[in-house]
């Protein structure tokens, strides 16, 4: 067995068994200290044997760093890249209006299937590099660790993982549509939080299933297992239903700006609640006999 310590992309395992029994990182156990903080233990690549389609992704791979970029990027290429996004569009229609027929001009929305595999491929020839380059070099090296620690660990509970999104320069998340943050202030690589290196979010989907409507429900239960799990690995969901396939190091501002309850203080909220207590009390003296009203948390 050899141990490397991650992220030093300058050492190089030594190969000494031949090519096949290459080397593979494993994933930490749950009850190690940390997942960025244990070291990356390489063992045969039986580890990964049950993954499906990504089995043979580690193989002659003797640079860790390496290992976990085509890892990832593996992920990526087997994910349809599809969302849903609004379409307007403008009929004349006749209508009466003060016993008149008039001719009036309405917008009407429609939900329509978007295949948006296009756009990272167009976003890395504009920065001048390969989009494997662009989508998985771009992320933060830590949490690009965390990432592969998180899926493969999915993986070997039997699900299917997939990357539709991950690094995202200004330029990128221009193209972007739907829900999404200014240009260049997206957490997947925006300008303004640091660029090419530091992206600190990715999207994730669930691969299984022949249809879109059958791969939206395992996605759900991907989901739910990262809400369970996912802190283990030093991940989770910032948005959670709002944003579902979005997930970031839960060390970083933005889960902490966005998880509910991320930046409260248990003092906080505890001086929150009796002072809660005391306005209670008084107006229930003034009003005697009436009914206490149930409070109930913000959703």
């Amino acid at each position: 067995m050899v141990v490397a310590t991650l992220p030093d992309s300058s050492e190089i395992l030594p190969a000494e068994k031949p090519p096949v029994e290459a080397a593979v990182v494993s994933a930490p156990s749950a009850e190690s200290s940390s997942p960025e903080t244990a070291p990356a233990t390489v063992s045969a690549p039986a580890v990964v044997r049950s993954a499906a389609g990504s089995d043979e992704v580690l193989d002659e791979c003797y640079v860790v760093d390496a290992c976990v970029d085509r890892f990832l990027w593996t992920l990526y290429q087997r994910t349809p890249k599809e969302d849903a996004v609004k379409e307007q569009d403008q009929r004349k229609v006749t209508v009466k209006k003060k016993g008149k027929t008039v001719t009036v001009t309405r917008t009407v929305t429609r939900v329509v299937d978007e295949d948006f595999a296009w756009k990272d491929p167009k976003a890395a020839e504009h920065a001048g590099m390969s989009t494997m380059d662009y989508v998985i070099g771009g992320v933060d090296q830590s949490f690009k660790l965390k990432l592969f620690h998180l899926l493969l660990a999915a993986e070997q509970a039997g699900l299917s993982p997939g990357i539709t999104s991950a690094f995202r320069d200004d330029y990128r998340q221009s193209i972007a549509s739907g829900l999404k943050a200014a240009n260049d202030r997206s957490y997947h690589g925006g300008s303004s939080r640091g660029g090419f290196g530091h992206g600190l979010a990715a999207d994730v989907v669930s691969t299984s299933g022949d249809t879109r409507a059958q791969r939206q429900a395992s996605s759900e239960i991907l989901w739910k297992w990262i809400d369970t799990h996912g802190q283990d690995y030093g991940i989770g969901r910032p948005y959670l239903d709002h944003d579902p396939p979005h997930v970031a190091p839960i060390d970083g501002k933005e889960y902490a700006d966005h998880h509910r309850g991320g930046t409260k203080s248990a003092g906080g909220d505890a001086r929150k609640r009796n002072r809660a207590a005391v306005r209670g009390s008084h107006t229930a003296a003034k009003r005697e006999g009436a009914k206490p009203k149930v409070m109930t948390a913000a959703r």
